[in-house]
């Protein structure tokens, strides 16, 4: 089973619009408190952007294209990468430190010290 699809250039900048357009409306709709959250969270789309990209590359025939497809992979794992460590980091803002090591009296720390005398 051979499926071939061709998109023209108008086509293809009508579908490019379009999703620019649907990411600017629910961007701008999504709280400033959750967009870090929001768009850490979504880097399975980045990974989409490495597999067009890949694919536009395989299928490639000249060089303008080819430049095209690796700059489209190298953008989307760069972004990709990025993503992960923004989620790592904020991710590492809600750990808790280690519980300190409590004395034989109970007490965590020792806040002063009494002189006998």
């Amino acid at each position: 089973m051979h499926v071939d699809v061709t998109m023209t250039g108008l086509v293809a900048l009508y579908i490019f619009m379009l999703a620019g357009f649907a990411g600017w409306v629910i961007i701008g709709n999504v709280p400033a408190i959750l967009h870090t959250p929001l768009m850490s969270g979504s880097n399975f789309v980045h990974g989409i952007v490495v597999v067009g990209g890949m694919f536009a590359l395989l299928n490639a025939s000249t060089v303008l294209e080819q430049a095209i497809g690796f700059l489209a992979v190298l953008l989307g794992a760069g972004n990709a990468a990025g993503g992960y460590a923004v989620t790592d980091r904020m991710l590492a803002m809600f750990k808790t430190s280690e519980p300190q090591a409590k004395s034989r009296h109970g007490h965590g720390r020792i806040h002063h010290l009494k002189k006998k005398g």
